[in-house]
């Protein structure tokens, strides 16, 4: 006679919330332990990798006198339509400006017209973290009306990180009762 095999399997829920609307503890752990794995992996290759080459003097020039040229015939195009260059010109505050936006888009808090809001809390809390490295690194360096706006960039969107985030922890009944 044969002998019965014995098989056995593992379910496993993969589910993000509870029948209750509640986030999983297990769901967010496997999301982070997943996350750390991948930043861990992605940190091995980059320290395993032999760094490409630095161009030579003579390359960067030629980069560089490239780009210029092409500045220059953008910022040519720009005037033909009746536009000032000037307003292509990146400052500092429209470099803080463009990196809060970004955050705001990243935390699903603005959208672009005709698209749907995505939430990225990863790629929002390292534009978040991004912000706070240039608030460190530019201490003492920057206008007193620089300064502001990085810290009022900072505080905003650390204040709607943390909104957000709570939001999600609540889950979808709650956050609806209230309402």
């Amino acid at each position: 006679m044969a002998e019965k095999k014995k098989e056995s399997f593992t379910v496993t829920d993969r589910r993000l919330f509870t029948s209750e609307g509640e986030l999983r503890k297990e769901a967010s752990e496997e999301q982070e332990t997943a996350a750390s794995t991948r930043t861990a992996s992605a940190e091995r290759s980059l320290e395993t990798a032999p760094p490409p080459p630095n161009p030579t003097a003579a390359e960067q020039k030629q980069q560089a006198d490239a780009y210029r040229r092409s500045s220059l015939e953008m910022d040519r195009q720009v005037e033909l339509e009746g536009q000032s260059a000037k307003d292509l010109e990146i400052t500092f505050e429209r470099f803080l400006a463009s990196l809060y936006m970004s955050g705001m888009l990243q935390l699903g808090l603005m959208q672009e017209q005709g698209v749907t809001p995505q939430l990225d809390l990863i790629g929002a809390r390292q534009t978040i973290d991004s912000l706070a490295l240039l608030s460190e690194k530019t201490k003492g360096n920057l206008s007193g009306k620089e300064a502001n706006f990085l810290q009022n960039a900072l505080y905003e969107l650390r204040m709607a990180y943390v909104e957000v985030t709570n939001a999600i922890a609540k889950g979808p009944q709650q956050a609806s009762v209230a309402r």
